[in-house]
């Protein structure tokens, strides 16, 4: 590839890794950056980050995203032009404990970026968005479309995201440079966060534990396998809007499933069955999501492949060979 290194955020992340992994696949050469932070096992961090350095072509670079002056000038010497921002402080639980890790991975994170990107004169700025966006809303009709109302987030967490999206599209307004949003739908898959729902059950169903099910099992997500999520990131890398453009896609499944046949999905997958302690709802979590897929098909034919079964068998088998490797 003749562009230059492409710099992913949040590269020791579960998202960033298999698009780094992806984008190395094809040629290109990759910086990462990660500050391996604790909100989850650093453990998980550094495997996934040693699969990368293990590869051709990638450099890691540990660091945090909202120190601007260190990111400009990462930016600058490396001579980079395509930037794939996945870094951010996830989880909506515990953005109601720590909301100030929010404000400066997220938001500060976010500025720190953008900074970057108009002082290097960066091509292409994709960056991870969410669908927490959309707030707490019927399942209904087909799906949340990107020209829905985004002024109800019922958590920090989407309320930092749509703040994200809203200095993206000043700075491409301001200082010309393309930018493309990504609204994340429920992403799963080996290498995930253990912090996720399907992780967290995995682990307990096969110790015999039980797991608590919010919402009372009512709930339903729109869950996304990883290699799906990483064709449509790199398929939008690949086809930035105009210069001062801003675009804003839904990632996703389009194929909500409910919690419970999640569960039971997931316990074929373990060969065990779930002890379930049903409990309501929690601040911040949303009933349902679902993605209205259109946009982005029209944009590179964006259609996910792998079914929900499918896609557990493949994160249990990693699973068994990750707690027992």
């Amino acid at each position: 590839m003749s562009e230059g290194p492409i710099l992913v955020t949040g590269a020791a992340g579960f998202i960033g890794m298999h698009t780094a992994e992806r984008l190395l696949a094809r040629g290109e050469t990759v910086v990462g950056i990660d500050n391996f932070n604790t909100y989850y096992d650093p453990a998980l961090k550094e495997a996934r980050a040693a699969r990368l350095q293990a590869r051709e072509g990638f450099r890691l670079v540990r660091a945090d995203i909202a120190e601007h002056e260190q990111v400009l000038a990462l930016v600058r010497d490396q001579g980079i032009k395509r930037i794939v921002h996945l870094a951010a402080q996830a989880g909506v639980r515990y953005s109601l404990e720590n909301p100030f890790a929010y404000e400066r991975s997220n938001l500060a994170g976010h500025l720190s970026i953008l900074e970057a990107a108009r002082h290097a004169e960066v091509q292409h700025l994709v960056y991870a968005s969410s669908s927490s966006v959309y707030g707490d809303r019927p399942l209904e009709g087909s799906g949340f479309r990107e020209d829905d109302p985004t002024v109800t987030p019922v958590s920090l967490y989407a309320a930092t995201k749509r703040s994200c999206e809203l200095l993206s599209q000043s700075y491409a307004k301001l200082y010309g440079f393309p930018q493309s949003g990504l609204r994340f739908f429920t992403v799963y898959g080996p290498w995930g966060r253990p912090d996720m729902a399907y992780f967290s059950f995995t682990r307990k169903i096969a110790r015999g534990e039980p797991i608590e099910v919010y919402g009372e099992g009512r709930m339903a997500r729109d869950f996304t396998y990883i290699d799906d999520i990483v064709d449509g990131i790199v398929g939008v890398l690949d086809h930035p809007p105009a210069p001062g453009g801003h675009e804003v896609y839904n990632i996703g499944d389009s194929q909500p499933v409910g919690l419970m046949e999640m569960i039971s999905t997931l316990e074929e997958a373990i060969g065990a069955e779930a002890r379930k302690i049903m409990r309501p709802m929690q601040p911040g979590d949303v009933t349902a999501t679902y993605a209205d897929i259109s946009k982005l098909n029209a944009l590179i034919g964006y259609r996910p492949r792998v079914p929900l079964k499918e896609g557990l068998e493949k994160f249990a088998a990693w699973w068994r060979g990750y707690e027992n490797g």
